[in-house]
């Protein structure tokens, strides 16, 4: 689903604007996260990927797994301005009975490939579904999403390991690197770096890219497929709480909504 490049930094604003808007009605999830996703979301749904609001099950269409699923206001705001279900449904997000939880729950809502929640969890979904893909002679390609705190679960490297192995070309790793989680920053929690090289290490083709460089995402996709012998990741180095001044680099916005007077504020920067 191609848009115009020039068209998607404008989305991406109206994305972040539904982001704060859901959160505020609802009064909680995650901010931080969320707008520092958004443009990544963006260019994947509105410039990358091969999908079909209208027949989301279309066999063909590529797989995005958001394996970070605490950021799926991002997600559900993207969703719906792709046309998979009306805008009015983001207000009831995080409500009782809402298809649209605090984490994404795949038969609730169509574009939903998996159900998320515990974090590490998602690259071995993406690994088997890019494997599949290459056992059935599928020409889709596979996308996920992890942020960056998802590195000190054991599991996702496991994932690592298997994907480079089997030599997945076709699954390409996006990873939100915000700097950020729930317990302060990641350097003071469990160092990550050097994170280039630890994949660089594992036999990956490593791509580091500004992550609110629309442009830059998309072309570091294209990128990567021009690889065939090893899958690609994709650091993208972004901003938690992107867009609103007092969220920025901010560890406590991590899982806080704002309040009113803080979305009147967040609101208006945007």
């Amino acid at each position: 689903m191609a848009n115009s490049s020039d068209d998607l930094p404008k989305i991406a604003g109206e994305v972040r604007e539904d982001i704060i808007k859901m959160l505020l009605e609802a009064g909680s999830g995650h901010p931080a996260g969320s707008l520092s996703m958004t443009d990544i979301l963006v260019a994947l749904y509105f410039g990358i990927m091969h999908h079909d609001p209208k027949n989301p099950n279309w066999k063909d269409r590529d797989r995005l797994v958001v394996s970070n699923g605490h950021t799926c206001p991002a997600l559900y705001a993207v969703l719906a301005r792709a046309g998979y279900f009306p805008l009015q449904k983001l207000k009831t997000y995080a409500k009782l009975g809402s298809p649209l939880q605090g984490h994404p729950e795949r038969e609730k809502l169509p574009g939903l490939e998996t159900t998320s929640g515990p974090l590490g969890c998602g690259l071995a979904q993406a690994c088997g579904m890019a494997y599949a893909s290459r056992m059935d002679n599928s020409h889709f390609r596979v996308f996920c999403t992890v942020s960056d705190a998802e590195h000190d679960e054991g599991n996702h490297w496991e994932a690592v390991l298997f994907a480079a192995k089997y030599k997945l070309s076709n699954l390409t790793l996006i990873i939100d690197r915000n700097n950020i989680q729930i317990e302060g920053y990641t350097e003071d929690t469990l160092p990550l770096e050097p994170l280039k090289e630890k994949y660089i290490a594992f036999n990956w083709n490593v791509l580091d890219i500004d992550g609110h460089n629309i442009i830059a995402i998309i072309n570091a996709v294209e990128e990567a497929r021009k690889v065939y012998d090893k899958p690609t990741v994709i650091i993208a180095h972004t901003t938690s709480g992107k867009g609103i001044s007092f969220m920025e680099g901010k560890s406590e916005w991590h899982a806080k909504a704002p309040n009113k007077e803080e979305a009147d504020v967040a609101l208006k920067e945007l």
